[in-house]
């Protein structure tokens, strides 16, 4: 699995964090930026990582910024990307199981680094259900379709 990393500076010293992680895991990644914790622009990352998703470079994507709405309102823009804020195990878990959320979002200035494991664990160990969800990612599939020109 290879996993894009995304972070304005109200992350980035999370996204560290999460890469140490990660490499305990051996689970590959690109990390996208930023490079360090001076102030920058969230939806320079939030493309970035949504880009790669989109386009079968990663698999699936962790982006973090202080209260993850931005760079989930800036990766849902970009066609077939399902990006959810996680918050905790469950927001995390149900995202893959009942969206199949390709990306996830995390609020770097709430979350303890054991908090942020708890919620990728939760994430990459959880499957998308199918069934009725799977109707439902027809649906949006559908109004991306209709509205995504």
């Amino acid at each position: 699995m290879m996993i894009a990393l995304g972070s304005d500076h109200g992350g980035y010293e999370l996204k560290e964090e999460i890469k140490k992680y990660l490499e305990e895991l051996n689970i590959e990644y690109k990390d996208f930026g930023t490079y360090s914790a001076e102030r920058t622009d969230y939806p320079i990352y939030a493309k970035k990582v949504a880009e790669a998703v989109q386009n079968k470079e990663c698999e699936r994507g962790i982006l973090i910024c202080t209260t993850s709405s931005g760079m989930v309102i800036t990766a849902n823009k970009f066609k077939g990307i399902r990006c959810a804020p996680c918050f905790d195990e469950n927001t995390a878990k149900q995202a893959k199981e009942h969206i199949n959320a390709n990306i996830i979002a995390l609020p770097g200035s709430y979350l303890s680094i054991s908090k942020a494991v708890q919620i990728i664990r939760a994430w990459i160990g959880a499957e998308f259900l199918n069934g009725r969800y799977f109707e439902r990612l027809q649906m949006i599939e559908k109004i991306e379709e209709d509205n995504m020109k």
